[in-house]
C-alpha cells in the first residue's frame, strides 16, 4: 500500500481517502453490482466489530465514513478530526483485511442496491445515459452502472462476494491523507495490526498483470442511435463518443475542448442553445477522468417542439470543433477556465485528498497536475483541432422521448 501524506493547516480536521484498484469494471458477467454489494457490506462489519459497534465508534467521533464503488476503482473515504485518527483508521485496515459479510447484512445491502437502481430509473437522463452506454461499450467493462442491474443483484450469494473480499489485501492501493495528522502516522498505520498483510511489497507480488480494457468498439456498435420511448413531454439528448485514457498526453485537449463547450456562460453550448435560440433548459458536457475509454458526451434537455432545432444545434456544435480552430481569444479563456477548474475542485481536503488517491490509482504521478498545467501554455489550436478530429468523428446518439418525437429525431439524425 502505497501512503501520500498531505500536511496542511486545517484546523485539527484530516481526510483520508484510500483508492483500491478494480471497481465495477471487473464485475464478473451476470454478477453486475457485486463490487457495489462488497463495498456497501465492508462497513457492516469488519475485524471485531459488527454493525452496530462501528456506527457507534464513527458517529460518537462525529465523523463520516463511507466506501463508493467507482467503475475503476473502490473509494473508502474518513473524515475525521486528527485526536481520532488512532481509533478510526483500523476500521479502514479492518474492512480490507477482515470483512465480517454477514448474510443479513448482504441482503440488506441488496435490498438498498435494488431500491437505489430504481430510484435511478425515474430520472430520463440516467435512463438515456445507460441508453447510450449501452450502444457504445455493450457488455465491456464500462458497459453498466456501478450499482449493477437489479436481476444481478437478486442472485449475488455471499459465497460470491467471498473471493472478491479475499482479494483485496493483493489489490493495488494508495492511502492519501490530506489535512492536520499526528506525526507518526505512517508509521502507526504500517504496524497496525489492522493493517497487518498489507504491504509495499504486495504492489509487485502475486498480482495479475493490469487489464488492457480497450476492446474494439468498432465491433461491439451495430447502430449510432439509441432510443427510448417514455410518457413525458420531456426530450433528453445525448451525443457522444468513448475517447482514450486519462493518461493519455492528448486527454488535455479534450478536456479543453469541454471547457469550451460546456463551461459557463461564455461556452459554446450556452451560447447557441440558451442565449441565441432558448431551446433547452439545461446543456452541458459530460467528461469524467477514466482509467480507459472515456465518455465525451454533450446533453441537453428540452421540449417536444424544440427538439429537432436542438439536435440540429448540438451537431452543429460537435461538427464545429472538429472542423473550425478555436480563435485565439477563445483559446486564452479556455485555459482560464480549466486552471478555474482545476483549482475549483481542489478547494477541501477531501478533494485534495480523493483526487490524488485516484490519480495514483489509475497509475498516474502526484505530479501530474503540476505536469499538464505545464503543458497549458504551449497548447495550440491546432492541436486540439487535431484531437477532435482523432477522437470525436462519428458520434453516438441517445435520445429519450415521446412516441411522437422520437420517429421525426430518428429521421433527422439519419439525414
Amino acid at each position: 500500500m502505497n501512503i501520500i501524506l498531505d500536511k496542511l493547516n486545517s484546523k485539527n480536521i484530516m481526510s483520508a481517502k484510500l483508492w483500491i484498484e478494480e471497481g465495477s469494471r471487473n464485475d464478473p458477467k451476470n454478477k453486475k453490482g457485486i463490487h457495489q454489494l462488497l463495498s456497501s457490506t465492508m462497513l457492516r462489519g469488519c475485524g471485531p466489530y459488527n454493525n452496530r459497534q462501528i456506527s457507534e465508534i464513527v458517529e460518537n467521533s462525529g465523523a463520516n465514513l463511507n466506501c463508493d464503488t467507482c467503475e475503476d476503482g473502490l473509494l473508502i473515504s474518513l473524515k475525521c478530526i486528527e485526536s481520532d485518527a488512532y481509533k478510526l483508521l483500523p476500521i479502514i485496515g479492518w474492512m480490507i483485511t477482515k470483512p465480517v459479510l454477514q448474510i443479513d447484512q448482504i441482503e440488506l445491502e441488496k435490498d438498498l442496491t435494488i431500491k437505489a437502481i430504481k430510484r435511478q430509473k425515474e430520472s430520463t437522463y440516467q435512463l438515456a445515459f445507460d441508453g447510450w452506454r449501452k450502444i457504445v461499450y455493450g457488455d465491456g467493462p464500462y458497459g453498466h452502472d456501478p450499482l449493477g442491474s437489479i436481476s444481478d443483484v437478486k442472485k449475488i450469494t455471499k459465497e460470491d462476494i467471498l473471493p472478491l473480499a479475499d482479494s483485496l489485501i493483493y489489490r493495488k492501493k494508495n492511502l492519501v491523507i490530506s489535512g492536520k495528522f499526528p506525526i507518526n502516522l505512517e508509521s502507526y498505520i504500517e504496524n497496525s495490526i489492522a493493517f497487518k498483510g498489507i504491504s509495499k511489497n504486495l504492489n509487485d507480488q502475486n498480482i495479475k498483470s493490469k487489464r488492457n480494457y480497450d476492446i474494439d468498439l468498432k465491433n461491439k456498435q451495430e447502430t449510432s442511435i439509441y432510443t427510448r420511448e417514455l410518457n413525458t413531454k420531456q426530450v433528453i439528448l445525448l451525443l457522444g463518443k468513448a475517447t482514450i485514457r486519462y493518461d493519455n498526453k492528448s486527454d488535455i485537449f479534450l478536456r479543453l475542448l469541454s471547457c469550451y463547450l460546456g463551461c459557463g456562460m461564455s461556452s459554446l453550448l450556452f451560447k447557441q442553445l440558451r442565449e441565441k435560440y432558448g431551446v433547452v433548459y439545461e446543456a452541458g458536457v459530460y467528461h469524467p477522468i477514466r482509467e480507459n475509454q472515456t465518455p465525451f458526451i454533450m446533453h441537453a434537455s428540452t421540449t417536444e417542439e424544440k427538439a429537432i432545432l436542438t439536435l440540429k444545434l448540438l451537431k452543429e456544435c460537435w461538427g464545429k470543433i472538429i472542423n473550425s480552430e478555436i480563435s485565439p481569444e477563445e483559446l486564452d479563456l479556455v485555459k482560464i477556465k480549466f486552471r478555474g477548474q482545476m483549482a475549483h475542485s481542489l478547494q477541501s481536503i477531501s478533494q485534495r485528498a480523493e483526487h490524488k488517491a485516484h490519480l495514483l490509482g489509475i497509475g498516474l504521478t502526484k505530479e501530474h497536475d503540476k505536469e499538464i498545467l505545464l503543458r497549458l501554455e504551449s497548447i495550440t489550436s491546432k492541436e486540439i483541432k487535431y484531437a477532435a478530429n482523432k477522437y470525436l468523428r462519428n458520434p453516438f446518439l441517445s435520445v429519450c422521448s415521446n412516441k411522437e418525437v422520437i420517429p421525426k429525431i430518428i429521421e433527422n439524425w439519419k439525414t
